[in-house]
């Protein structure tokens, strides 16, 4: 039977950082017969060399290059692409994971659009998704459908379709190699398909290393050239254009290294600057973000400092997410919020009343001998298209979902200009939340992304505690409460583990109210089975000094689910000295006690010595640890006896693969 897919992925001493990508790809839903996998390897020497022909031993559909050491990834791609049987090939790195089901739905989706490229859907840990990944497309366009924000080498090719094209990777290619590869077969391609409603590849991304500025504008060039030989003159071909000039460029005149460090800046400066007098002419402007265009403006002009200047005025600016609200809705979880870009001071960006109705931007610190004209920095149209998107991330497996929004863009007075908002609410059905499916179990954090008449910026959305209720949500009766993280971002929680739990997720909206020689602490409660949950009791232990535990029996009240929290009640006897069985002076950690396992609340209670009781917002504290056995800890001293039993449990894990 014919290979369906082959997948290549390049290998090089990757350590343990190959094992989540091992096993995905031999467990994919696909029958093995339908696809096979070719690691090439570029001479490791960590032992994964052993590793893989160990498997391919046994797997009749693994493949294993060994090849001469080069440093590249790129070599391995092309003697992968070479030897490849498959119909379609899928590129990946050795540190990514695929899902179990991705080369079935892939494949499908291409033979279906009869598709050169299929672009899969990708999750990143660093990252929210691309704006490419916003629907399926049959056929997608490259400027439209933002094509050019999907330029690793992660997706599913024809074979005939690379093999007429003759298309490979620059051996041993540098940092722009895998974007000049996918622009030339996108352009090249009849039919890009996007897959959006399934993910299908877990992608990690390691941190740029800083390049030569001399090699990175070489490798710009050619990359340049391959857009001159395949995009006519015009439109589409100043937006591609634009779009390096965004990345590859002005963003490189920017951020926390070019502002704060000398090294290398004058050079990196001059060869830029060299650059975009030779290839990136003043009408690319037009299709940048205002800020970029004032950018782009001192690098023409030469003005060093003053980019400097404006890189470090820049560094500050941010996203700002306020929580206004939060309730219950027919089940779902709904969020009114209120988005702002800031700048460093704290103060909102502000815009300059321009015309009737328009809006030019004014940069965050004057720039001398620098002066927009209103073309350019008129941003009028982009800001009546300002919005914001809010997604949830899982907090493990780093999976990102969007959510439904409604929002409009209102401007305000702000002393002698415009300050621009964005308010609205997203709402989250836990039983469509993920690509139309059941949201899994766990913790979900909730971020912003705002688009707007100048920036765009993410951010975590924060607030206080301003709702603690949980809710058996949709028809799936699933437990579904909001959660605070220690830095006060807003989350959700799918299926609390257990009644501790849930209580632990929300404890920062704890209050405590002094009354006479007690002290009530008000825990809230998301949700009270209707059995009233177990028994509890509220532990206090001194943090320092000597060691001192309070404890009172807690008396906890039912709410109204989706409406009003339940409380969680202790009363705490109080002292000015120290005394056993009272709370004094002092710092305190709190626990729930249920079923004889203290659980760690989220604040510490603070005393003083005048009597006064405050709460402070704290991680959750570790109970104390029990004694191990003592032949256990003697044993666990032995040399090698560590090792040998971390050894052990590796091995299992990692090659017991069904």
């Amino acid at each position: 039977m014919d290979v369906k897919v082959s997948v290549v992925v390049p290998v090089r001493n990757p350590g343990d950082g190959a094992d989540d990508c091992i096993r995905s790809v031999l467990e994919q839903s696909m029958a093995s017969e339908d696809y096979e996998v070719i690691f090439a390897d570029d001479g490791s020497d960590d032992g994964i060399q052993q590793r893989l022909d160990a498997v391919a031993a046994v797997r009749s559909n693994v493949k294993v290059l060994h090849l001469t050491p080069t440093g590249s990834p790129m070599r391995g791609r092309n003697v992968g692409l070479m030897v490849a049987r498959g119909e379609y090939i899928y590129l990946m790195n050795q540190t990514d994971r695929l899902e179990r089901t991705a080369l079935a739905a892939m494949y499908r989706r291409a033979v279906e659009a009869e598709a050169d490229i299929l672009v899969g859907r990708l999750a990143s840990d660093r990252r929210p998704p691309a704006l490419a990944f916003a629907a399926n497309r049959e056929r997608a366009d490259i400027l439209k459908d933002r094509l050019l924000g999907v330029l690793t080498p992660h997706k599913l090719y024809r074979r005939a379709f690379l093999d007429n094209e003759a298309l490979n990777f620059t051996d041993p290619g540098g940092h722009l190699a895998e974007q000049a590869f996918v622009v030339r077969a996108y352009l090249r391609a009849k039919v890009v398909s996007i897959l959006a409603d399934q993910v299908c590849c877990h992608v990690t991304e390691p941190p740029e290393p800083p390049a030569d500025p001399h090699e990175w504008v070489a490798e710009l060039c050619e990359l340049l050239d391959i857009i001159d030989e395949e995009v006519p003159e015009g439109r589409q071909r100043d937006r591609m254009y634009a779009h390096w000039f965004r990345t590859a460029v002005l963003r490189r005149l920017g951020g926390t290294r070019f502002a704060t460090s000398s090294v290398g800046r004058a050079a990196t400066f001059t060869t830029l600057r060299e650059l975009v007098i030779r290839r990136f002419p003043p009408r690319l402007d037009v299709h940048l973000p205002v800020h970029l265009r004032a950018r782009a403006a001192l690098l023409r002009a030469g003005r060093l400092d003053q980019l400097v200047v404006f890189a470090a005025a820049m560094r500050g600016v941010r996203l700002e997410a306020d929580l206004k609200e939060v309730v219950w809705d027919e089940g779902a979880f709904t969020m009114g919020l209120t988005v702002e870009i800031m700048r460093a001071d704290g103060s909102p960006m502000r815009f300059i009343p321009y015309g009737e109705d328009g809006l030019l931007w004014e940069p965050p610190v004057p720039l001398d001998g620098l002066r927009l004209p209103p073309e350019l920095a008129d941003v009028s149209q982009a800001a009546a298209r300002a919005r914001f998107e809010v997604y949830i991330r899982h907090e493990e497996s780093g999976v990102i979902h969007f959510l439904p929004v409604r929002c409009s863009m209102v401007r305000c007075r702000h002393r002698n200009g415009i300050r621009l908002q964005v308010t609205g609410t997203a709402r989250l059905d836990a039983d469509s939340a993920a690509l139309g499916g059941p949201l899994p179990a766990g913790l979900w954090e909730i971020h912003v992304r705002m688009f707007s008449g100048s920036h765009q910026a993410r951010t975590r959305v924060t607030g206080s505690p301003l709702n603690c209720t949980g809710m058996l949500a949709g028809h799936s009766r699933r437990l579904i409460i909001p959660w605070w993280s220690d830095q006060g971002e807003l989350g959700v929680c799918v299926e609390p583990r257990s009644f501790p739990e849930s209580i632990v997720l929300v404890s920062p909206g704890t209050t405590v109210t002094r009354h006479r020689k007690h002290v009530f602490v008000v825990v809230p409660v998301p949700y009270v089975p209707p059995s009233g949950g177990p028994p509890a009791e509220l532990v206090l232990r001194q943090i320092k000094g000597r060691e001192r535990e309070v404890s009172a029996p807690a008396l906890v009240e039912p709410g109204v689910p989706g409406e009003l929290a339940g409380r969680l009640i202790a009363k705490i006897p109080t002292r000015l000295l120290h005394r056993d069985g009272y709370l004094a002076p002092g710092s305190w950690a709190p626990y729930l006690r249920v079923d004889g396992m203290d659980v760690g609340l989220r604040f510490e209670i603070e005393m003083s010595r005048g009597g006064r009781v405050e709460l402070r917002r704290s991680a959750a504290a570790r109970p104390p640890e029990p004694w191990y056995p003592l032949l256990k800890r003697i044993a666990l001293r032995v040399p090698g006896v560590r090792n040998a039993v971390r050894v052990t449990r590796t091995v299992q894990r990692r090659y017991m693969v069904s």
